[in-house]
């Protein structure tokens, strides 16, 4: 059995072997197991054009439970088929951002169940873009380099996450800075120094070569985070940034363990009920915001995922790209279809793969897991954030270290490099990173009178971007 499963996943031919595989999607599913807490919140405080909330009710917060139950369930069918059929270390889950757009831009317009539509709509719509062939062809497209420079401003990216979601930085409320340390200027509460006990052991315990140091600090950490809670009996934040609680989960042993999950969200959508609401103008506007979106995060976080774990090919594309691509574009159709929102990759997944995951198999591991996480909702909500995120700013290093690859003396690819680095965590977007890199990239080979060097694609995508961040006064003039 075990040479059975070495050979369908190439373990051993990736330098790897079954145990690191199952640790790397334990410590995948531990930095990314918030979405099931995220998500509710998110979907479920915003109510519809009718006041209606999404998993029935009319007061907010009705819905929690099973929103909870199906990002989970949806997050574990896409990981399993993700590691099955593309054999990547990349796992799946609902798209924050991609959610809260659902939620604050298109919900309040329509119905849930006419918001979930569109959302598969646009899942059907990248879908076929995949398997005519065009998504991987833009792709092949992007210059080499390029790529490189979305890997870093990922991990720049994911540092920032991390950062912000322990509490180390945090919105000052001011015009200038407008982030700070901490509050006001200190590392205020308990919670703070929880993450950065956890940071500092990860570090340690991964620069004496220790194996698994990512998944042995979060253990020790949640276990240190426990340990502070019942002696300081330190509230959650709520939200507030001026807060010293717990960000989002209060570590403390849930009252149970298991939970029959209630999944009577699955199938609550109406394909074209957004188009009889609002129009076909608006409604292509909406999908097409989406859809850049979805497009490009995608691309971007497997080409940092297979740069991470060495599964990239000389020309930056990650081994498998075809099949990655097809996956995650079903992941859109499926999420929207069971009532969560468009799920993608995920970036956490560099967690695992830092930690010696290079295989499908440690995909399929945190799968079982999400799987899992439907029953057993109680746990894992009372994992706090704290002790998970140490994970991100450690991985955000070791896809930093990529900047290397980049020519700073050729200012053609430097400087359109350099955008995409800064741009993606100032902006919190992948996406627009990734097409402030791509207008400048064309716009500078114009300016050097060097045309041809552009590909074809990388016209239609950089003139697609414009579009995308001039939506707004786009959206007004046709409305």
């Amino acid at each position: 059995m075990s040479s059975a499963i070495d050979t369908y996943f190439r373990i051993s031919d990736r330098g790897s072997n079954v145990g690191r595989e199952v640790r790397g999607g334990v410590v995948t599913f531990l930095t990314m197991a918030y979405i099931i807490v995220l998500n509710p919140i998110i979907l479920s405080g915003v109510p519809d054009a009718e006041g209606q909330y999404l998993g029935g009710g009319s007061e907010p917060g009705s819905g929690f439970a099973t929103i909870a139950a199906c990002t989970a369930l949806v997050a574990g069918v896409l990981c399993i088929l993700m590691g099955t059929l593309a054999n990547f270390p990349l796992a799946m889950a609902t798209g924050l951002g991609l959610n809260a757009f659902v939620a604050y831009s298109v919900a309040t317009q329509m119905t849930w169940a006419d918001a979930m539509g569109l959302v598969v709509l646009e899942g059907i719509i990248i879908l076929v873009l995949v398997l005519t062939g065009f998504r991987k062809a833009v792709f092949d497209a992007v210059p080499r380099e390029l790529k490189t420079a979305i890997a870093v401003g990922i991990g720049l990216f994911i540092t920032l996450i991390g950062l912000v979601d322990a509490g180390f930085v945090r919105t000052t409320g001011n015009p200038a800075p407008p982030i700070g340390l901490g509050i006001e200027g200190t590392l205020a509460g308990w919670p703070v120094l929880v993450f950065c006990l956890g940071l500092l052991l990860m570090i340690a315990l991964y620069t004496r070569g220790v194996p698994g140091a990512i998944l042995i600090g979060i253990a020790a950490t949640t276990v240190l985070a426990g340990v502070v809670q019942a002696i300081t009996d330190t509230a959650p934040s709520g939200g507030d940034p001026t807060s010293r609680g717990w960000n989002l989960n209060v570590p403390s042993w849930p009252d149970a363990i298991v939970e029959v999950p209630d999944l009577s969200l699955l199938g609550e959508f109406n394909l074209f009920g957004s188009v009889e609401r609002i129009g076909v103008v608006a409604v292509s506007l909406l999908v097409f915001s989406i859809l850049l979106a979805d497009f490009f995060d995608t691309m971007g976080t497997m080409t940092a995922i297979g740069a991470e774990a060495g599964l990239n090919d000389e020309d930056g594309t990650p081994e498998g790209a075809q099949r990655i691509l097809i996956v995650d574009s079903i992941g859109a159709a499926v999420g929207g279809a069971a009532g969560v929102s468009s799920n993608t990759s995920y970036i956490e997944s560099a967690s695992g793969v830092g930690d010696g995951a290079r295989t499908g198999l440690a995909s399929i591991v945190t799968g079982v897991l999400f799987l899992a996480a439907t029953f057993l909702t109680p746990v894992v909500t009372h994992i706090p954030n704290e002790a998970a995120v140490p994970a991100l700013v450690l991985v955000g290093f070791l896809m930093m270290s990529q900047v290397t690859g980049i020519d700073w003396n050729d200012a053609e690819i430097a400087i359109p490099a350099f955008l995409t680095i800064v741009i993606m965590p100032f902006t919190y977007s992948i996406a627009a990173g990734i097409g402030a890199g791509f207008v400048a990239f064309v716009l500078l080979k114009v300016v050097k009178g060097r045309i041809r060097a552009v590909h074809p694609l990388m016209w239609v995508v950089a003139v697609l971007f414009v579009v995308y961040f001039a939506i707004d006064p786009i959206s007004r003039l046709l409305t």
